[in-house]
């Protein structure tokens, strides 16, 4: 179907507004373009809503934010509404509070599902983009929103015969809507990032034999997950105007915030109380509220990080595997730290190998198994928890173009260029939300997106009221931003560090350099500079 084909005779597009992704962003994108009256269609490449919490079903998925954060706070009446069982909440549970979301606000009969974007090109001559489906639709619309998730472009290592394996293998982030039988199976766990921690401490005690690959270990600190009571409950509900109000304060976006003592004034004893202290709380507040320096001050990053080695060397019985899973190329905070429940413990267990790539590299994957450089170990299951191409990678699988015929995957090729995250110059009525360089992708994330998805609902309303039908990032503003954004890497020690945050992943061809992923000014200064931005009738967006 050609785009003149695609046009209504009026030469109307088939919608104003297309949103592409039903994960936690687009979910609330959507119900606010409803709200703003317009006509809005949302195609989601799965067969159902949810986003990261439909795909990921692994055993342990869970979020490491606090429940009660990580909901909506957009709505009072949701907020009284639902009651989370667990401080921090499984896959199933997520799940079904964001169906519960769409029922609340009748918001299905404006998804449609299986629908995965191919392409989207960009018609100067009409103003609309046409969007192409897998399944061979084009629909067009005037506004181009995406919601298609960080971590949601799933990356297998880069080995020979991956194919080969005649047992069952898949990437966590696929892992079978069927139950899979791990019951006194032989199975392996490649990788020990956030994902593979979470897999490895659950199903530990499940497998007959389990054995892991690693090839760089990382931080890890306990999660205190429990239940939550009655009690808490009616304490939460009561509370959520301060909840939230605590997290528009912190520069994550969570309930912790950084002690902004003076790492150095602060007596051995002191630091080590407050450590200790910190390590028994629950959630990110040993990575977040701990002294600010611990993540821009090397010397006290490393007293840190002997702290928690020490912590490592005590929950692991065997010396050597202990030193196997205590990090040596970075600090603690510098790379994402993976909250787990017992993961050490796991590998106390004698049905529990570990075996470290890095010294002996996996060299292909063989029809029973897995070839090391000095081993072949035969197993019935294979388990990739290799990670994502993150935040641009689900950028990169869909063929975007804007004017004279430039891609967004090229224009990002050596990493992003983007004017607050949210648009690119060269790519009019493209908004990318939860994209590269904006606050949500570096914060927890709800509340990220409801800054961003406001702020747009905001922008497409001014638009309307001004009668402008086109908007587009002025390319001295993006290079101002993408300037400023570089800058902010140089306050903190996660550009010291390989790590999704930076751009680097060994499993994606080219990305093996630093690439500007995040905006490392905190969720705070970010609302801040858009919202001022806005107040200045959108400095720096050219209308049309």
């Amino acid at each position: 179907m050609t785009l003149e084909s695609a046009v209504t005779n009026n030469n109307s597009p088939d919608h104003e507004v297309i949103i592409i992704g039903a994960g936690v962003c687009g979910i609330y994108m959507l119900h606010r373009m409803l709200k703003l009256g317009l006509d809005v269609t949302l195609l989601e490449a799965g067969d159902g809503p949810g986003g990261t919490w439909h795909w990921n079903r692994y055993p342990g998925a869970r979020f490491d934010s606090e429940s009660y954060t990580y909901g909506y706070s957009f709505s009072k009446e949701l907020l009284q509404e639902w009651s989370w069982s667990e401080h921090f909440a499984a896959q199933p549970e997520t799940l079904s509070y964001l169906k519960y979301v769409i029922n609340k606000f009748d918001l299905a009969s404006h998804m449609q599902f299986d629908s995965q974007v191919k392409a989207a090109t960009f018609d100067e001559e009409s103003g609309y983009w046409r969007i192409d489906t897998a399944e061979g639709r084009t629909l067009t619309s005037r506004y181009l929103l995406t919601a298609i998730g960080m971590l949601s472009a799933a990356t297998k290592p880069r080995l020979e015969g991956l194919d080969s394996f005649e047992g069952v293998s898949f990437h966590t982030y696929n892992w079978p809507e069927t139950p899979v039988e791990l019951k006194g199976k032989k199975v392996a766990v490649i990788g020990t990032g956030a994902t593979g921690v979470q897999v490895i401490q659950s199903i530990a005690g499940e497998v007959g034999e389990l054995t892991v690959f690693q090839r760089r270990p990382n931080w890890c600190a306990p999660l205190h997950n429990s239940p939550i009571s009655d009690e808490e409950q009616t304490k939460i509900k009561a509370s959520f105007d301060d909840i939230f109000a605590r997290c528009m304060k912190t520069p994550g976006g969570f309930i912790h915030g950084p002690d902004r003592r003076e790492f150095a004034t602060v007596s051995e004893e002191d630091r080590m109380e407050f450590w200790e202290n910190l390590y028994a709380s629950p959630g990110f507040g040993v990575w977040l509220g701990n002294f600010r320096d611990v993540l821009t001050n090397l010397d006290a990053n490393a007293e840190f990080s002997e702290f928690i080695a020490n912590k490592i060397r005590g929950r692991v019985q065997d010396p050597a595997v202990a030193e196997m899973l205590i990090p040596k190329d970075h600090g603690f905070g510098s790379r994402r730290v993976p909250m787990e429940t017992r993961y050490y413990e796991a590998y106390n267990r004698d049905n529990v190998q570990l075996v470290n790539v890095s010294e002996t590299p996996i060299e292909k994957i063989t029809k029973k198994g897995i070839k090391t450089s000095d081993a072949e170990y035969e197993f019935d299951i294979i388990i990739y928890a290799t990670g994502f191409d993150a935040i641009t990678g689900a950028f990169d699988r869909i063929n975007i173009t804007g004017l004279n015929g430039q891609t967004l995957r090229s224009k990002w090729d050596k990493g992003p260029l983007t004017l607050y995250g949210l648009q690119v110059a060269g790519f009019p009525n493209l908004i990318t939300l939860a994209g590269p360089q904006g606050a949500s992708v570096s914060t927890n994330f709800p509340p990220g997106i409801e800054n961003a998805v406001d702020w747009t609902t905001d922008l497409i309303k001014y638009m309307g009221e001004h009668n402008y039908k086109r908007v587009e990032a002025s390319d001295e503003a993006e290079q101002a931003w993408v300037k400023h954004v570089k800058e902010m890497y140089g306050h903190t020690l996660v550009s010291t560090t390989k790590s999704w945050f930076t751009g680097y992943n060994s499993n994606v061809e080219g990305h093996d350099i630093l690439r500007h992923m995040v905006y490392f000014g905190g969720a705070p200064k970010y609302r801040e500079r858009i919202a001022q931005i806005a107040a200045n009738d959108y400095e720096g967006f050219e209308f049309a």
